[in-house]
């Protein structure tokens, strides 16, 4: 009986063998779009539509560069650069580009960058040189409007244009942490929101016309016409899915959740009173009027800490990814494809990992995925082909196995590390450059050093868990004290605030 037992068990895992392989589920990896080119943390990509097989890449720091869509590329040309222009660093840079969907015959782009002094987010239109079409006419520039940030961080970025012609554009909350202004929920300010506007008319005073059926249009209540939507914290990439219409945007998340939204007309994504499902402020929390995500996942092991939001899939090399939408984490270098029809629960499907920073995603003119990396370099998706598996042939015979060799034992995971960063900042809010910021863990007895830069960014990485105080000194500024706790290696991102000696403020 022994014997016949083994011999049918060995039979039916030959079957169950056969039917994997049969049904064999792809398997994905990331490779070099342009192995001969790097950039200087890239954080958009777009074409023009113009018919041309070029791709745009935008550069934090102030640089558009443009290349011939080709792996074999090994030169780019500066498009444009208004590095003077900008204030880089952290969150802060040039963060979005969209072309005009007339762009071929008009020559029209849209910028999205932070500049100083005040520290602000600008939208502005560029034109493109008429003899160079690899060039733009910096001196073209006409701001279209300013809004007035007050912390560094969260500053969104996005723009696109929509099915309908319009320009959409992403504002953070405006940042710190926690939305201490509730910028959010307020619809007399334009953060925390997706804007909407018709850049192809002027109204009144501003170099642009606000749609007539946007939510608030003609309002007398003092809310801002350009808002689309709101209650949103930092929407780090949307796009548009031109086969269904949708705006899928990726939302950042605050200490636990990270979302993603079907963005529609006039609806409240609940921040600050909810994060993902879940309430931010004390429960219960009132969700009444509230759009909750289509999705979310959290700081965890499986997840990451920051959504970098990507493309409905519609190009022709994967099939099977068609109709989900591809995006990604910045911290744990997953990316997913989620599928979704507004009808039948989401299913999330991991495809990848990789050891990079996604800072975004775009795609080319076929509508093939492109993902953007801080390490410089641009990658596309790819299947990975499984290696030939010789067909198994059932022996006549089968020996019974008398011992079972030990299974190995597993490998211990690695200790996870954490990261403390954020931003140095005065009583208003602008950025402190080279503010001394000191580390010091309770337990591990840790100590670092760190400068903010000169948008007030500091960041301590690859630190244990543990209970650690943070120390800000600079000539002029009382010093500036914070206990920071890490658990499970988690990022954690905070505002340091310095009063100037001598000089009283109301917080």
């Amino acid at each position: 009986m022994k014997f016949l037992y083994i011999t049918a068990t060995l039979f039916f895992l030959f079957l169950v063998s056969s039917l994997t392989s049969a049904q064999h589920i792809p398997s994905y990896k990331l490779q070099e779009a342009f192995p001969h080119l790097s950039f200087d943390n890239p954080v958009d990509l777009q074409h023009a539509g113009d018919g041309t097989n070029k791709l745009f890449v935008v550069s934090q720091r102030g640089l558009i560069s443009v290349f011939e869509n080709n792996p074999l590329t090994k030169s780019t040309q500066t498009f444009l650069d208004i590095r003077d222009k900008v204030i880089a660093g952290g969150e802060l840079g040039l963060l979005g580009l969209a072309f005009h969907p007339d762009y071929q015959h008009n020559g029209y782009f849209y910028v999205n960058y932070t500049a100083a002094n005040p520290l602000r987010s600008i939208i502005s239109q560029f034109s493109v040189k008429k003899k160079d079409p690899d060039a733009a006419d910096k001196e073209s520039e006409i701001i279209l409007f300013q809004v007035k940030q007050p912390f560094p961080n969260h500053n969104g970025g996005q723009l696109a244009f929509g099915p309908d012609g319009y320009l959409y554009i992403a504002l953070g909350d405006g940042g710190s942490a926690g939305d201490p202004r509730n910028n959010g929920q307020n619809r007399t300010s334009f953060l925390g929101k997706i804007l909407r506007i018709d850049v192809n008319r002027t109204s009144g005073d501003t170099l642009y016309g606000i749609p007539p059926d946007n939510p608030f249009a003609g309002n007398s209540k003092g809310f801002k016409e350009e808002i689309y939507s709101y209650g949103l914290r930092n929407p780090w990439r949307f796009s548009f899915d031109f086969v269904t219409g949708w705006l899928w945007a990726g939302d950042v998340g605050q200490n636990l959740w990270e979302e993603i939204d079907l963005i529609k007309k006039g609806e409240n994504y609940g921040w600050r009173v909810m994060e993902g499902n879940h309430c931010y402020q004390p429960p219960p929390c009132d969700t009444t009027g509230l759009t909750l995500p289509v999705w979310e996942y959290g700081h965890d092991p499986l997840g990451g800490c920051s959504i970098t939001g990507g493309y409905v899939y519609r190009g022709k090399k994967i099939p099977e990814l068609t109709g989900t939408y591809l995006y990604g984490d910045y911290c744990s270098g997953r990316i997913w494809a989620l599928r979704y029809d507004g009808e039948h629960p989401a299913v999330n499907t991991l495809l990848l990992q990789e050891d990079i920073n996604i800072s975004s995603f775009g795609i080319d003119k076929e509508n093939e995925l492109f993902v953007c990396a801080l390490n410089g370099k641009i990658y596309t998706l790819s299947t990975i082909e499984p290696s030939p598996t010789p067909t198994a042939v059932p022996s006549q015979t089968v020996t019974p196995i008398s011992t079972l060799s030990p299974a190995p034992a597993p490998t211990p995971d690695p200790i996870k590390m954490g990261k403390i960063f954020g931003y140095v900042v005065n009583n208003k809010g602008n950025p402190i450059k080279s503010a001394k910021i000191k580390l010091k863990g309770k337990e591990t007895k840790i100590k670092k050093n760190a400068l903010s830069d000169r948008s007030g960014f500091f960041e301590f990485t690859e630190i244990e868990d543990d209970s650690y105080t943070l120390i800000a000194e600079k000539t002029g500024y009382k010093k500036s004290r914070q206990v920071v706790t890490i658990k499970n290696g988690e990022e954690k991102e905070i505002t340091v605030k310095m009063k100037k000696i001598g000089i009283s403020f109301q917080s």
